[in-house]
């Protein structure tokens, strides 16, 4: 088959040239008309029972996706008619977004925001800002007032009375024209039309959300395409160095980009999208693509030296590799089929589009580059330019030096003492990955870095308030009219004071601990009295001033959320509250009362947190298992799979301690690439394996069989490893701190897996296979 492939190829070579460039042109336009797709529902794991409450609910008390404005004076209170009559402009124009529900907007000039009084005859309640406000110095006094009966220091105005607050839930998309929210022109509209407007030497803007976190990291973009243009350059020029020749430089290069374009392409063709966090695929998939190019272009090289002519060596180069770089790619592949197990949205996305970009460096890189290479004439033999720099001669004379030293670890004695290295390294990194965190492991958002603007305005809103964009909202079910039950609110309340007490959890708010307040206006405001009535119709009269735009309750009362509010969205603290949830459900939750989880964006990171740590160990098992029957179905032989995928586990392995010790949490940013690694990895070791098989069938040792390997396939996949390396480890000056994150990760799978696979592939073969080890002339 392999033959007829051949001949059909080389024989048509102006037709295959003529169709891969005319598919070019058409999947160029269709790049084009890729566009940025973020939704907050795309991070959302579905199936998971968190997600279920969320979406049952998510039109009754909203979901996690919010957005946060605060004003903060610099210096002085908000108690200031300029102050006053710029949050009301800011609150009025936020409400104005398209896809803001304008009655879940909530500030002090926003008509759900009461306070309640008691006076001689009873008690009295009405807006926090008066009707007509004009900023008089009366208005200004009566506005202090209303803000202490209401309850709202600390929740819409900060505790030292610097700052407000306004908050707004954003929909994803339009109900009456189902058109979606586009995230980043709210992002734009909020930092220009906003912080842009109103900020100035009296006053600070802080704005959260997942609507502005997504505008912030599209508008790193820019420093993104700065680090891609770094890597393209890095990478060219080591090329460049070690194959001395331009053509060959660019037709590799070339090749690598034409998989990213085709990729963009195919995803506008299939209706796809691309997500901010899934940009990186592309990223991935060139550094595949050059890899497997490298390994055609070293090949092409080597019989060109013998043939001195491109149209031979070209069909060899092809032949040899076709098989070999197939399986590797499927390896691959099923690296990115793999993560798709996990039921989120934005993941499946990124196997997708990883998929659809190693289907097409299957066709560049094993039709069209040897193709192409066959076109070549005159080409300088590797090791006669007589024109090369002394750079390149050293470059190219040190990464061919370089993996010899490698060939000792084909004799017993360095394989033992190799093999006995790598099991402590494994025992101490698995050790050292069970600190590796699933979820955050800083505060602020992990996207970017800590003294980015979003990361310092969520450390200023902290400081500030109480409340702010992280919350988790548990959805307490019970019977119809359940808030007029003492036993079910007082379980309510109990429930409020204990999550209110949990580490981490700064404030817990509820219709229960409302109520609570309620009775004691009541009661003529005494302290006493600031507890749940036993009696029915007092506990009702209790609740009757709070209706179902408060967001504590449902129509009917059946429904009342507790909503919990953060320091911060670290796993840790995510941790202790679902446990404490969980675990207050099950002493005091029946069918009559469930506490479930839940709503908010907490919610949603916890159910993320929760999906990603029970797929990690599935995908990597599954990873696995799907590479070893590809290598024994190639290879038939287990001593061959043992061969290819113990280095491999051993640098998954230490990849999981370095996120560790790195501090990198296992999330949707992080998951797939530790994932695709397994996948990347392997290459290494199937090229070295298939060639050095070649030399173990014409009858030399495993010594000098693997010495030759190493001598023609082993520099390129040194070299390979050394170039991607260099290349991602300038990702890690990204502004974009799961970029950065990822080029650490990257930079060192790229070379743990090469080194890895240098010395304990031949290790194993060793002891595996020692009728291999003898030695011959």
């Amino acid at each position: 088959m392999t033959a007829a492939l051949e001949s059909l190829l080389f024989g048509r070579r102006r037709y295959v040239v003529l169709t891969f460039a005319l598919l070019t042109v058409v999947l160029a336009y269709f790049a084009t008309q890729l566009r940025l797709d973020a939704g907050f529902t795309k991070f959302l794991p579905l199936t998971h029972p968190y997600t279920k409450t969320l979406l049952q609910y998510r039109d009754q008390f909203g979901g996690g996706d919010r957005i946060v404005v605060a004003l903060v004076r610099r210096q002085g209170d908000i108690f200031n008619a300029d102050f006053l009559k710029r949050l009301k402009v800011v609150t009025e124009a936020l409400a104005g977004i398209e896809g803001i529900e304008r009655a879940k907007v909530k500030s002090l000039f926003t008509p759900n925001v009461r306070y309640m009084e008691v006076v001689e005859g009873g008690f009295t309640g009405g807006t926090v800002v008066p009707q007509g406000f004009q900023g008089t110095a009366e208005q200004i006094a009566q506005v202090r007032a209303n803000v202490a009966k209401a309850g709202l220091i600390g929740t819409l105005v900060s505790a030292d009375l610097q700052g407000a607050m306004i908050t707004a839930e954003l929909r994803e998309q339009d109900p009456a024209t189902g058109k979606k929210t586009d995230y980043r022109a709210v992002a734009k509209w909020l930092e220009h039309d906003i912080r842009g407007k109103y900020q100035d030497a009296d006053v600070r803007i802080h704005i959260l959300g997942f609507a502005k976190l997504v505008g912030d990291i599209a508008d790193a973009a820019s420093n993104v395409l700065l680090v891609s243009i770094a890597t393209l350059l890095i990478t060219a020029l080591l090329f460049y160095l070690f194959t001395h020749s331009l053509r060959l430089t660019a037709i590799t290069l070339g090749c690598a980009l034409l998989a990213v374009l085709w990729q963009l392409g195919l995803l506008s063709v299939f209706k796809y999208g691309l997500d901010p966090v899934a940009i990186l695929v592309s990223f991935l998939i060139f550094a595949i693509a050059a890899s497997h190019a490298v390994q055609m272009i070293n090949t092409f090289r080597n019989e060109y030296a013998q043939q001195h002519a491109g149209l031979p060596a070209a069909r060899t180069a092809f032949r040899r590799l076709l098989i070999p770089g197939a399986l590797a790619l499927a390896a691959d592949v099923i690296g990115f089929l793999t993560i798709s197990l996990i039921d989120i949205p934005v993941i499946r996305d990124m196997a997708v589009t990883a998929t659809l970009g190693v289907a097409v460096i299957l066709l560049i890189n094993l039709i069209l580059l040897p193709v192409l290479l066959s076109y070549l004439h005159d080409l300088r033999a590797p090791d006669t330019a007589s024109h090369r720099g002394r750079l390149s001669a050293a470059l190219s004379n040190w990464v061919r030096a370089v993996p010899r030293y490698f060939a000792r670890f084909a004799q017993p004695r360095h394989a033992a003492v190799a093999l006995a290295l790598s099991l402590l390294i494994l025992v101490s990194a698995l050790w050292l990955g069970r600190g590796l965190t699933i979820g955050d492991v800083h505060a602020g958002v992990p996207e970017l870095r800590q003294d980015a603007r979003y990361n310092q305005d969520v450390a200023s809103i902290t400081q500030h308030f109480t409340v702010a964009v992280d919350s988790l909202a548990v959805i307490v079910e019970a019977e119809p009219e359940a808030c007029t039950h003492y036993d079910t609110m007082s379980k309510i309340d109990e429930f409020t004071w204990r999550m209110s007490n949990v580490p981490g959890v700064r404030s817990a708010i509820s219709l229960a601990s409302l109520a609570r307040r309620s009775n004691a206006y009541w009661n003529e405001g005494y302290p006493k009295w600031t507890v749940l009535p036993r009696n029915a119709s007092q506990l009702a009269a209790s609740v009757s001033s709070f209706d179902t735009d408060s967001g504590l309750l449902n129509f009917d009362c059946s429904v009342m959320p507790v909503y919990l509010y953060t320091q911060d969205h670290k796993a840790d603290t995510l941790r202790r509250m679902v446990a404490a949830v969980k675990g207050f459900n099950a002493e005091f939750g029946d069918k009559h009362l469930r506490f479930r989880l839940a709503s908010g964006n907490l919610g949603v990171m916890a159910a993320t947190n929760e999906a990603v740590e029970a797929a990690q160990l599935p995908i990597v098992l599954n990873v696995f298992a799907a590479i070893t029957i590809l290598c024994l179905l190639a290879f038939r032989s287990w001593r061959a799979a043992v061969c290819i995928i113990y280095p491999l586990a051993l640098v998954s392995a230490l990849a999981y301690a370095l996120m560790a010790v790195a501090e990198i949490g296992l999330k949707v940013a992080t998951l797939p690439v530790v994932a695709l690694g397994a996948g990347i990895g392997v290459d290494y070791a199937i090229y070295l394996y298939s060639q050095m098989r070649i030399y173990l069938r014409q009858g030399d040792a495993l010594p000098l069989a693997y010495r030759r390997t190493l001598e023609t396939t082993g520099s390129a996949v040194f070299f390979t490893a050394l170039t991607l390396a260099a290349g991602v480890s300038v990702w890690m000056f990204s502004l974009l701190k799961f970029q950065a994150d990822l080029g650490l990760l990257l930079t060192f799978m790229f070379l743990a897996n090469m080194v890895a696979a240098l010395i304990l592939l031949p290790a194993l073969a060793v002891w595996l296979q020692p009728r291999a080890t003898q030695t011959t002339t």
